[in-house]
């Protein structure tokens, strides 16, 4: 879908919505400044090694995060 397409599905959306908290947060999105390009890039390379990190399996279980959280306040 090229950006005319994507203008107009929106627009038509916009047109047809009627829930003012929706159209406020439409509002909030497209006020909101961009985001640095350095935080981007931060935030990208994390969410990347994140993901190469649950893949190889290096990840806390549920319990296994319980039983560490008690340990470190001392339960």
């Amino acid at each position: 879908m090229d950006i005319v397409a994507i203008k107009e599905e929106i627009k038509q959306r916009i047109d047809l919505e009627d829930d003012p908290m929706v159209l406020d947060t439409i509002k909030d999105l497209l006020n909101h400044p961009p985001i640095d390009p350095v935080l981007q890039a931060k935030l990208v390379s994390r969410a990347l090694k994140a993901e190469e990190d649950f893949k190889a399996g290096r990840f806390y279980t549920r319990e296994e995060v319980i039983k560490r959280t008690d340990k470190f306040l001392n339960k």
